[in-house]
């Protein structure tokens, strides 16, 4: 098949649905998967044109990716929908939510939010849903917004990194939460909170122990303990992005036991990088949160193993290589943030598998939990009838190495280059129609603008 056309089977000796992983032809008409059969017997006959057999790959549902800057309109020198889609789909995902910050105007109101569809229509590959924001003072453009279809809102406790997306203080947290209660929205937080004993140490700054200093765990911890108080006491469902601390996990086990409405996600660099193997000068490796220890990183797998960590996103926060000031090699005045959107699938799995994750592990923390948070769980996430047939089909066994050719997001610049992952995609399907196949992609973008009022 071509990629672009419209699939009426998807056939495979591995089809990954909920309770098991076997032989199944997965049965569509138009966007929906409408039959599973894991026989010949029962299965219907279709033209052998519309078959896709994907023999022994492995067939999961798309990857749904709820942590991605695509920075358009406004930054599109740093990304753009148009290559942070096709990024999307060269790597399994058939739907990315695109953070509220990073673009100019950010998505704080209704009329930015209308701006940013605008700026989205026609060029998405992938289906493509939005975040709103939470800054102070804008707390009565919260519900208008969620009319609109924003399926929940980011906050940041601490400086965002760019002027126009303000940090929120308690106060201006509590005036958002009373408007988001009673609608089943999710407020996402960014939990760093400023310290007043954290001052920038004298050391080197091109060592990165000394940005290290500036960014401990208490500041995660304590953010996170403002985030409990208030999520018990409004009863909204809260989320903390980009966990990087195995330090505020007790907290988070209390909170839940209290009957905190918290979820937590982590990324593949707080699993896949470690502080004592990050180069002096390397600051393509800075990211805020900062990534943190070894040890560290052993308990976070531990508790994704246990399920205290609910998801793995890619938080991928692209700049241009400038902004990276890698001839200085300043860790302290780089811009912070780590390009991924293509490998979030194959640099998961080749550090889980070792783990003793399965695939089934792999669906769970990247497309079904992603699409519970986002609201999406009835359209995306799992392969089952009824539900938009999107799909990535893979090989978990098959080796490549990233390079700069290979990258299809548009600023190429990644601690990840040169690495050897295993989890190569071989096609993505979205709503039934192939928008990648063995490095091409559609002649058009096929991806729709994915509205909250529209997946209830």
């Amino acid at each position: 098949m071509e990629v672009g056309s419209q699939v009426s089977v998807v056939r495979s000796r591995n089809v990954v649905l909920d309770s098991w992983i076997g032989p199944a032809d997965i049965v569509i008409e138009g966007d929906k998967i409408v039959g599973i059969y894991s026989d010949e017997i029962t299965a219907p006959q279709h033209q052998s044109q519309q078959i896709l057999d994907a023999g022994d790959l492995v067939v999961m549902p798309g990857v749904v990716d709820s942590h991605v800057h695509v920075n358009e309109p406004g930054r599109t020198d740093w990304e753009g929908y148009w290559t942070a889609t096709r990024a999307a789909a060269a790597g399994g995902i058939t739907t990315l939510i695109d953070m509220p910050l990073n673009s100019i105007p950010p998505t704080t109101t209704l009329e930015h939010f209308q701006t940013k569809l605008h700026a989205a229509r026609d060029k998405c590959f992938v289906d493509t849903g939005f975040w709103g924001g939470v800054v102070p003072g804008n707390q009565f453009a919260l519900r208008p917004m969620i009319e609109a279809g924003i399926p929940g809102f980011k906050c940041f406790l601490i400086h965002s990194g760019v002027d126009e997306f303000l940090h929120v203080n308690e106060e201006d947290l509590r005036t958002s939460l009373a408007q988001v209660q009673g609608t089943d929205r999710v407020l996402l937080f960014h939990a760093e909170k400023e310290m007043k004993n954290v001052k920038p140490p004298e050391n080197n700054p091109c060592e990165y122990a000394t940005f290290l200093a500036t960014r401990p765990d208490d500041m995660e911890v304590e953010a996170i303990r403002t985030v409990i108080k208030l999520c018990l006491q409004y009863r909204v469902r809260c989320h903390i992005v980009h966990l990087s601390t195995a330090k505020a996990l007790p907290l988070i086990d209390e909170a839940r036991k209290a009957g905190a409405l918290l979820t937590v996600e982590t990324t593949p660099h707080y699993l896949l990088l470690a502080a004592e193997d990050i180069p002096n000068g390397a600051t393509h490796f800075k990211c805020c949160p900062p990534i943190r220890t070894k040890n560290n990183q052993e308990q976070l797998w531990s508790a994704l193993k246990a399920g205290k960590i609910n998801m793995v996103v890619s938080d991928h926060s692209p700049c241009t290589t400038d902004l990276k000031l890698l001839r200085s090699g300043d860790f302290l005045k780089a811009w912070g943030g780590i390009s991924s959107l293509q490998f979030g699938l194959p640099l998961f799995w080749t550090s889980a598998r070792q783990r003793g994750f399965t695939i089934q592990d792999t669906v769970n923390l990247m497309c079904k939990n992603t699409a519970r948070l986002c609201g999406m769980e009835n359209r995306k996430g799992s392969l089952v009838t009824g539900k938009d047939a999107d799909m990535v089909i893979w090989d978990p066994d098959r080796e490549f190495e990233v390079t700069e050719t290979l990258i299809h997001h548009k600023n190429k610049l990644t601690p990840y280059l040169g690495r050897r992952l295993k989890g190569e995609v071989f096609a993505t399907i979205v709503r039934g129609k192939i928008v990648y196949l063995q490095g091409k992609f559609s002649n058009k973008p096929l991806g729709k603008c994915i509205l909250s009022n529209d997946i209830q």
